[in-house]
């Protein structure tokens, strides 16, 4: 029989391996051979595609002659700087005496394509290959996987879309970046007054996302305040002086129901109306109380992280871009404390969810704080999650290739010496995962209507009368702790006290930050500030869990957009707004969200072996062609020239 090869993403992993495994092996150069077993590692990508000089010496010059760029079989090569640890693992791959082959690189799109291109590069040997799918490093988790490998090519589907996604952006920039340079690039110069022509650099994601910055940006600019006028009312009951505050509301009976002169029902267009209403209500002088509605209402814990959501958090609280956010749950992940972080699922797995008490009950040996401790003793002493397998948070459907990030339970040692970032993170996610056990939070809301004349008053009071997880989640205190004014009763009379004016401002369109960009690129380029809405309608992204870090810091790097490092608020460049300018008017498609995702879910069909690989290649090869052809035939250069002077025009 002959030994087995296991092929890690990176070498701390298969060392992990070599060691939870109990392997006694020799260290070599590149590998560690024990006496069944081989253990080697990948650094990172060691593969990639070859550049259009490759395939023809004259494509080293860019011309617009050889444009669109599609060459009938793709070439591959190896990075010069990988090129040692390259023909280690491809010898390795190819000795006699190694029979079976386990595929250990990270359990996604990317990790199996990185070894997908190793394996062509070495030749596809002929050997026995299983995949090892894990969600986390944990011990039992690498035994597992291990155990259950799965033939490798149960993931062909995984591998035909990761090398689709590869080509994709390949033609996009080859061809879109040379062709708009080609055309445009000596305008961009001139208009940023460089010695060179400019290089437009454009990617299937990248460019979206760049309009979506840009867009907002001037949606800010143009944005003009209009004040709105409100009507606050001060009342008291007879012979009580205890004042009763309520908002003028034009609810159905009032006589501005749904009135042009209506900045929304809560205010008027012009000072002048809501002026006159005053005057006739004074004249009324007192009212009644129409109606007082008193309700229950339960609010349970959010859904579980996944990394989308734990990057916007993470932006929110400590002001860290999501590429920061994204090294340290990796470090987290590597150190065996949580799960696989590259996950766009916020549930857990029926599987997991079974087990999650062996979680529980490790958590409790960890040094995460009395008061968490307390609450994890608590919820397995009252056996809270009994529950959680019929809940919201554990669904098969909303899971693809991994659930959400959770604490493991493990690294009891390491948590101490964790950086302070690092432990802060941790705790976000450990906190998120204890809330989901406990009771939902529960709020008593009462509503008051104070009728004068046909107007009406509102109060609207809420307050929290068990606050459930919030105890866990830590924000308890934010809740309201107000009283409500218990002594009023439908009929009631009321006196006007006081009646004024209050002016509000139309505010305009919040800039992104990088957290909240994110949450954007996850939703197709709607920011939506719900998270329980966000939810509900999300469908394909712009780019993946894996990937929408990276675009952010290449947009940055190539100073098409600014983020500032205090607030991660980002805002484009005037470099960024000629780019945009120079792709809006020549293929003004790149810049749309909704054609963008519809790429992404291409990808996913390819996966989900929904269509061929073929299919989304020729669509993918006609929508190039169809716009080189189409810009090419068409200068806009004119066009171009007036909305670069617009933006000098700003500075």
């Amino acid at each position: 029989m002959g030994k087995t090869l296991f092929i890690a993403e990176k070498p701390s992993v298969a060392m992990e391996f070599v060691k939870l495994l109990n392997v006694k092996g020799k260290r070599n150069n590149g590998y560690i051979e024990g006496e069944k077993s081989i253990f080697t590692w990948c650094v990172g990508h060691m593969v990639t595609m070859s550049y259009p000089e490759v395939y023809d010496e004259k494509l080293k010059f860019w011309n617009l002659r050889d444009l669109p760029f599609l060459p009938n079989e793709y070439k591959y090569e190896v990075i010069p700087s990988a090129s040692g640890q390259f023909n280690i693992v491809s010898s390795l791959m190819n000795r006699d005496d190694v029979d079976t082959i386990y595929v250990c690189t990270d359990s996604g799109r990317e990790g199996e394509y990185i070894y997908r291109l190793v394996d062509d590069m070495a030749g596809n040997p002929n050997k026995i290959k299983k995949r090892v799918w894990i969600d986390s490093q944990t011990e039992e988790e690498i035994k597992r996987g291990i155990k259950e490998a799965r033939p490798l090519e149960e993931y062909d589907s995984l591998a035909h879309s990761a090398y689709l996604r590869a080509k994709e952006d390949y033609i996009f920039g080859i061809n879109f970046s040379r062709l708009l340079t080609l055309l445009y690039g000596k305008t961009l110069a001139n208009a940023l007054k460089k010695d060179k022509n400019v290089v437009v650099a454009v990617g299937r994601v990248m460019t979206c996302v760049l309009g979506m910055v840009v867009e907002r940006e001037r949606e800010i600019r143009e944005f003009k305040k209009k004040s709105f006028y409100k009507i606050i009312g001060n009342f008291s009951k007879e012979n009580d002086k205890a004042e009763i505050m309520a908002d003028w509301k034009a609810i159905d009976g009032s006589e501005y129901f749904e009135s042009p002169k209506l900045y929304n029902e809560v205010g008027f267009n012009k000072k002048d109306d809501a002026e006159a209403l005053i005057t006739k209500l004074r004249d009324i002088g007192s009212g009644t109380i129409k109606e007082v509605k008193k309700t229950k209402e339960k609010k349970n814990p959010p859904l579980l992280y996944n990394l989308a959501e734990l990057q916007n958090e993470c932006t929110k609280r400590f002001k860290i871009s999501p590429d920061e956010t994204l090294k340290i749950v990796q470090n987290l992940y590597e150190k065996k404390m949580v799960t696989y972080p590259r996950t766009d699922a916020r549930v857990l797995s029926t599987a997991v969810a079974k087990g999650v008490n062996g979680n529980l009950i490790k958590l409790r040996n960890m040094p995460i704080g009395e008061d968490l401790a307390n609450i994890t003793n608590e919820i397995i002493e009252k056996d809270y999650s009994k529950g959680i397998l019929k809940s919201k948070y554990v669904d098969d459907s909303k899971i693809t290739d991994h659930y959400a990030i959770i604490p493991t339970g493990e690294g009891k040692d390491t948590l101490l010496k964790l950086p302070s970032l690092d432990k802060q993170v941790y705790f976000v996610i450990l906190r998120r995962f204890l809330s989901i056990f406990y009771p939902p939070a529960q709020y008593s809301k009462m509503t008051i209507t104070i009728l004068i004349g046909k107007e009406n008053f509102i109060i609207n009071k809420k307050i929290c009368i068990d606050k459930g997880y919030l105890i866990v989640l830590g924000n308890d205190k934010e809740e309201s702790e107000d009283s409500f004014p218990d002594s009023l009763r439908k009929g009631t009379k009321v006196t006007i006290n006081e009646l004024e004016i209050k002016e509000g401002e139309t505010s305009p369109p919040k800039r992104y930050t990088t957290g909240s960009m994110i949450i954007a690129m996850e939703n197709a380029g709607k920011l939506i500030e719900d998270e329980e809405l966000r939810e509900h309608i999300k469908g394909a992204g712009i780019g993946t869990s894996a990937t929408r870090a990276e675009i952010l810091k290449k947009l940055i790097n190539i100073e098409y957009m600014q983020a500032n490092k205090k607030t991660q608020i980002i805002t484009p460049t005037n470099l960024g707004e000629m780019i945009y300018e120079a792709i809006n008017v020549s293929i003004p498609s790149l810049l749309n969200p909704a054609l963008t995702a519809s790429w992404e879910k291409g990808l996913k069909l390819v996966n989900d072996k929904e269509i061929k690989p073929e299919e989304f290649m020729t669509k993918l090869e006609a929508y190039t062609k169809k716009n080189t052809f189409r810009v090419l035939k068409t200068s806009n250069i004119g066009l171009l020239n007036t909305k670069l002077l617009k933006i000098k025009n700003q500075e």
